[in-house]
């Protein structure tokens, strides 16, 4: 008797799958509704996150921990908030920034702490500004609208040449996707054998069409889900 495939296990929860505690910091911008001045005073490196955490100490004694911007350095003076001068690493409301400012770590609602861009080496741009909204153009070449409100850090993410050194070997590459809970190595369906997938048995294809319905049961949703068409493009 077959086992159940991978999409079926991951999804019922067991410790084998589910993710443990990533690290000890949120990583959200404190709500701060006047201009607040801090330091840089220490960086930290967190399991599962792949850009540098930076710890900031307020001068009223209470203590930050963001996501590091390229560029940063122990004993830097941070600004927070309204009036917030446009320099790398401070916070300010996106309408008070110079269009084709970098950005990061911007929220999609305000207060929210910041969502989006926060990865290792990323950023995006403010574009254009109006009387409501400003556009912004994501890493991925997206323009999006955001209210003029929203907070967001000045600069890009650290870490931006992470993926410049190469695995070497695959025990790093096992390390780096266990820190993450992420499933690799991952065997494809077609080699596995009729039991173990649908793909599975016999020749090295799979016996069955690739595409499967948005409905399809979880044992059988593997493949093109939900195709917008298939076979071959014809030319001209």
């Amino acid at each position: 008797m077959g086992k159940r495939i991978i999409s079926q296990r991951r999804g019922k929860g067991s410790h084998t799958f589910k993710a443990k505690l990533r690290g000890i910091n949120s990583a959200y911008l404190l709500k701060t509704p006047d201009l607040m001045l801090g330091e840089v005073t220490n960086f930290i490196k967190e399991n599962g996150r792949n850009a540098i955490m930076a710890e900031i100490t307020f001068a009223d004694g209470r203590k930050q921990d963001v996501i590091a911007a390229e560029g940063m350095y122990i004993g830097q003076k941070i600004e927070q908030g309204n009036g917030a001068s446009t320099s790398i690493g401070n916070v300010s409301e996106v309408g008070a920034l110079p269009e084709g400012c970098p950005i990061f770590n911007i929220e999609r609602t305000v207060n929210d702490g910041g969502k989006m861009v926060r990865s290792s080496g990323s950023y995006a741009l403010l574009m254009a500004k109006d009387n409501k909204n400003a556009t912004i153009k994501m890493p991925s070449g997206n323009m999006i609208k955001l209210p003029l409100d929203v907070r967001a850090t000045i600069g890009n993410v650290s870490c931006g040449g992470r993926q410049d050194k190469p695995m070497v070997k695959a025990g790093n590459k096992f390390y780096a996707m266990k820190a993450k809970k992420k499933m690799w190595p991952r065997v494809r369906g077609v080699k596995m054998n009729a039991v173990d997938h649908p793909f599975g048995g016999a020749s090295h294809h799979p016996g069955k069409s690739k595409s499967t319905s948005r409905n399809a049961p979880p044992g059988r949703k593997v493949g093109a889900i939900a195709s917008t068409r298939t076979g071959r493009r014809k030319k001209g």
